[in-house]
């Protein structure tokens, strides 16, 4: 039977609200001191920027507080001089700008999921959905991380080129900011990234398939 153009759309936006929490709870995962210190401690941020180890957290933390609560001035100092100059800060308020612009997304697809849940979770289309959206992700993300493990420099300047204004994000080998978090520190971040995506996707597979094993209701 025909559902109609109604449950059609339901159902495509139920699919796209998994996928967009998906990627915003994995986000989470990593936007933390705890993993951005040891992931530092393992790409030798310390040795890149002539500080020691302490220094490199403290300084980092004040940029994810500045990232994360604000005022986003990202002024940190060491020894009275600032870490990051006027581009650096001036990058990091985009990058601020970009988090709470996707933060703002990601809540409002929360918000509309779970309402679609209250609404219909005793019902077979929503399942389906909910199971559809997360296999769609799975599989962009399993192409999308294949490509960046061959081509990471080429995935992460054309992300750069599409959330960036031009010209704003290339820094010099000198500059702190790219001291701080290496090349290394992305790539290795991203395939993590990966992991809890693809994580994710198979945990809200399994809550849908459970639902349907469960028993519901409609078409």
């Amino acid at each position: 039977m025909n559902p109609g153009p109604a449950r059609t759309i339901l159902g495509l936006l139920a699919g796209l609200t998994t996928m967009i929490t998906i990627v915003g709870l994995a986000i989470l995962v990593f936007l933390n001191p705890v993993w951005v210190s040891f992931e530092q401690d393992r790409t030798g941020a310390a040795a890149l920027t002539g500080f020691d180890s302490e220094t490199v957290h403290t300084v980092t933390n004040s940029i994810l507080h500045d990232l994360a609560l604000g005022p986003p001035d990202f002024a940190v100092t060491v020894g009275g001089q600032p870490v990051l100059g006027e581009r650096e800060r001036a990058h990091m308020v985009d990058v601020r700008n970009v988090f709470f612009d996707f933060g703002a997304v990601a809540l409002l697809a929360l918000l509309i999921l779970v309402n679609l849940w209250i609404y219909a979770r005793r019902q077979a289309w929503f399942r389906r959905a909910v199971r559809r959206g997360a296999m769609v992700l799975a599989v962009l993300v399993v192409v999308l991380g294949a490509v960046a493990a061959i081509a990471f420099d080429a995935v992460f300047e054309a992300f750069h080129q599409l959330f960036f204004p031009a010209g704003s994000f290339d820094f010099a080998a000198s500059s702190k900011l790219i001291q701080l978090f290496p090349d290394q520190f992305w790539f290795e971040t991203s395939l993590l990234l990966v992991v809890v995506i693809l994580g994710l996707c198979g945990l809200f597979v399994t809550l849908a398939d459970r639902g349907t094993d469960l028993g519901v209701t409609g078409a």
